[in-house]
C-alpha cells in the first residue's frame, strides 16, 4: 500500500481497524497525552483526535504504536528499501548476489526527490502557531512542542537537494521567553547533521532558513531518524519507504515538502540562544531548560486535509521504540561490514538506548594461548568512535564463540552470560571526563560524563545464585532482593550530596566480611522492591542513574597503574542524585478527568 497522505494512511488504518476516532472536545494540555499514554500501554489502535481545544485541526497519534502496525505501514516498500541500504553501505554485495539487488538501483533512481515547478501543484492554507494543536505532554514541560517534527536545512549558497540534511530535532511552539507566533526554540544534541550546517551559516553572511514539515506519509518522520549511509539522503529515503518520489517546491527561499501537512518556516538567529525547556523525554526523565537556538517564524503553511502528527514520549517503552525496531531490520545485515566482527548490537530500548550498549563480539586474536579480552576491546572502541553508538555511556560485550545462539536482545540471558565470566579485577574500562548523550543527566556537568567497557570471555569462572545471602539489615542499607541470578539489590538512604559517595564507599567496605561469593553485580537503590520486581525497572533505573566513574564502586577494591577494579562484587550506585533530572510522572488530576472518554457511550469505551 502506497501512502499520498497522512489522511489516506489513517483512512487504510480505519479500514483495518488500527484507528479510532475521538470525537469529543480533548484539551491539549495533557490530556491528549494521557490518552496516547493510556492506549499505548494497552497496545491499542492510532488515535485520531478530531475535537481540539483551540485548534481547527485534528492530530493523529499512535501511529508506530505496535510493531505489527509499523511492518503494515510499510509492507509493501520494506523489503526494497532493505535492499538499497545494505547495498548502498556495502557495494560488493551486488556482485556476491546480483540477482537478489538487481531492483535496488532502480528502487533507488525511482524514488529521487521531484521539485514541482507548477503552482497548481501545492496547494497550501497558511495559519500561525498559536492556532496549532499546542500539545503539552508533561506537568512540567516549558510548553509546547513539536514532538515528531522533520527538520530541513540546505548548506549555504547551495541549493541542491541532494546536499539538504532532515533530521527529527525538537521544536518548542510556546511558553519560555518565545513571543507567540513570531519565536520558536529549535532543540538538537550531539552527532547531528545540522550542527555541520548551523556552523557553516555562522561563518557566512547568508539566513540560516529552516523549514520544519509535520506529518505527511509515515515514511517522512521515520526518515528524518534514520541513520543512513553516506550519499543517499533523507529526502531520497523517505521516498523510497513511501513508494512514492518526494516532491518539494521553494516559496520565497524555503524548501516546502509538497506532502507534509503542515510546514514551518524560518531563520535560525546566528550566534543568538534563548532558554528552551523543560521537555519530558524518551529516558523517562525531563531534559532540563538549557540555552538553544531560536527561530524566527516567518509563515505557517498547511494542507487542506491537514492532521497534526504527534507523538507523547516518556520512560520507554514508548510509540518511538517502533523507530528502533525498524532501524534494526534495516541495517541488521550490515552490522558485519560497517563494525567487522561484531555479530549483534542491541541499544537497550528499556534503558534509554544510549546508557545501554549489548554487543556480541569476537574473540580471534590470540586462539593458541588462554583467552582474554583483546579484540573484543578493539570493537568497543570502534563503537564508541562512530555515529550514535559513540554515545554509549555502558558498553557490555561479549565473546560470540562463548556461547552458540547468544544473543544481545535477550538482556537476561546476556547478563547472565557476562557475569558467569566476567573478572572484575581485567574486565573494566573507563573513560573520564568524557561526552555523554545531552538528555543523561547522571554525570557531572551537561553533556558530560563517563563511560565504561565491561568486555568479558572465556569459560565461566563462577556459578551466580538465585537465592538470597545472608544478609541482616544494619544503618547502611536494607531489604535486600534478588534481580535476576547474581544480581542484588540493597535498599539505601537517599543520597545525600555531602555525603553520598562516602557512603558508598563504606557499604563496599562494610560487605567484605560477607559471604557474596555467586553475586558479582550490587545495586545499590531507593526502592529494592521496585527494582527487583520487573527486569525492565533494573534495566531503566539502574543504568539512567549511574554515571560510571563516580557511582562504580567495589568490594575489595584497588588501583593498580590507574587501573581501577574489584577482587569481590561490582557495586553500581544507581539512588537519584541530587543534580538528576525529574522522573516523569502523570498529573493524577488529568489522569481522572480523562476517565471520560473511556465511559459508556464514549469515544473509548472498551479501552
Amino acid at each position: 500500500m502506497r501512502y499520498n497522505s497522512l489522511a489516506e494512511c489513517a483512512a487504510d488504518l480505519e479500514k483495518h481497524g488500527q484507528l479510532i476516532r475521538i470525537k469529543e472536545e480533548v484539551d491539549p494540555n495533557l490530556e491528549m497525552a494521557a490518552i496516547h499514554w493510556r492506549i499505548f500501554k494497552q497496545g491499542g489502535p492510532a488515535i485520531l483526535f478530531e475535537n481540539i481545544k483551540g485548534s481547527k485541526f485534528p492530530a493523529l497519534s499512535n501511529l508506530y504504536g505496535t510493531f505489527e502496525r509499523t511492518d503494515f505501514l510499510f509492507r509493501s516498500t520494506l523489503p526494497k528499501v532493505s535492499k538499497v541500504v545494505q547495498l548502498k553501505a556495502d557495494p560488493t554485495r551486488f556482485l556476491k548476489a546480483p540477482f537478489k539487488y538487481l531492483s535496488a538501483p532502480f528502487t533507488a533512481i525511482s524514488a529521487l526527490p521531484r521539485k514541482i515547478r507548477t503552482k497548481a501543484a501545492i496547494e497550501y492554507g497558511e495559519t500561525t502557531i498559536d492556532q496549532l494543536p499546542l500539545i503539552k505532554c508533561w506537568p512540567m514541560d516549558g510548553g509546547a512542542f513539536v514532538t515528531l517534527p522533520q527538520v530541513f536545512t540546505l548548506p549555504p549558497k547551495d541549493k541542491n537537494i541532494m546536499k539538504s540534511n532532515i533530521g527529527m530535532y525538537r521544536i518548542q511552539l510556546s511558553g519560555n521567553e518565545y513571543a507567540i507566533n513570531k519565536e520558536i526554540g529549535l532543540h538538537y544534541q550531539l552527532h547531528r547533521g545540522i550542527g555541520v550546517h548551523h556552523q557553516e551559516y555562522n561563518q557566512s553572511e547568508e539566513d540560516f532558513r529552516v523549514s520544519i514539515f509535520i506529518g505527511g506519509p509515515p515514511s517522512h518522520a521515520f526518515a528524518a531518524i534514520m541513520p543512513l549511509p553516506e550519499g543517499l539522503t533523507e529526502t531520497t529515503f523517505a521516498g523510497m519507504l513511501a513508494g512514492k518520489r518526494f516532491k518539494y517546491k521553494t516559496v520565497d527561499g524555503h524548501v516546502l515538502s509538497a506532502d507534509a501537512d503542515f510546514v514551518i518556516t524560518g531563520r535560525v538567529r546566528k550566534d543568538e540562544k534563548m532558554p528552551e525547556g523543560p521537555f519530558g523525554d524518551h529516558l523517562g526523565y525531563y531534559s532540563l531548560e538549557h540555552d538553544f537556538p531560536v527561530v524566527d517564524v516567518d509563515k505557517v503553511y498547511h494542507r487542506k486535509d491537514a492532521i497534526w502528527h504527534f507523538t507523547a514520549v516518556g520512560r520507554p517503552p514508548a510509540e518511538d521504540s517502533s523507530f528502533g525496531y525498524l532501524i534494526h531490520k534495516i541495517v541488521k545485515p550490515l552490522t558485519g561490514s560497517e563494525f567487522p566482527g561484531i555479530k549483534d548490537v542491541n541499544a537497550v530500548d528499556e534503558a534509554g538506548v544510549h546508557p545501554l550498549l549489548l554487543v556480541v563480539g569476537s574473540e580471534r586474536y590470540m586462539p593458541f594461548r588462554e583467552i582474554r579480552p583483546e579484540e573484543l576491546l578493539t570493537q568497543a572502541n570502534h563503537l564508541l568512535g562512530k555515529g550514535q553508538t559513540s554515545l554509549a555511556k555502558f558498553l557490555v560485550i561479549a565473546n560470540s564463540n562463548d556461547k552458540e545462539g547468544l544473543s544481545a536482545k535477550d538482556e537476561k540471558a546476556f547478563f547472565t552470560h557476562i557475569l558467569e565470566r566476567i573478572d572484575w579485577t581485567r574486565d573494566l574500562h573507563f573513560q573520564t571526563k568524557t561526552t555523554i548523550d545531552t538528555l543523561d543527566y547522571s554525570g557531572d556537568g551537561w553533556n558530560t560524563g563517563s563511560k565504561v567497557v565491561i568486555a568479558a570471555c572465556g569459560d565461566p569462572i563462577r556459578t551466580l545464585r538465585q537465592d538470597l545471602p545472608t544478609i541482616e539489615d544494619n544503618e547502611l542499607f536494607s531489604n535486600p532482593k534478588l534481580i535476576a541470578p547474581g544480581i542484588l539489590a540493597l535498599q539505601v538512604p537517599a543520597f545525600d550530596k555531602e555525603n553520598g559517595y562516602k557512603q558508598a564507599e563504606e557499604i563496599a567496605s562494610g560487605l567484605e566480611a560477607t559471604d557474596l561469593k555467586g553475586f558479582p553485580l550490587i545495586v545499590l537503590c531507593d526502592d529494592s522492591t521496585f527494582m527487583a520486581e520487573d527486569y525492565s525497572n533494573f534495566l531503566w533505573a539502574a543504568f539512567t542513574r549511574t554515571n560510571p566513574s563516580h557511582d562504580i564502586h567495589g568490594v575489595h577494591a584497588f588501583v593498580e597503574h590507574k587501573h581501577w577494579g574489584c577482587k569481590g562484587s561490582l557495586i553500581m550506585d544507581a539512588r537519584i542524585k541530587p543534580h538528576h533530572a525529574p522522573e516523569l510522572v502523570m498529573d493524577p488530576e488529568v489522569e481522572k478527568a480523562i476517565e471520560r472518554f473511556f465511559v459508556k457511550g464514549a469515544s473509548l469505551e472498551g479501552y
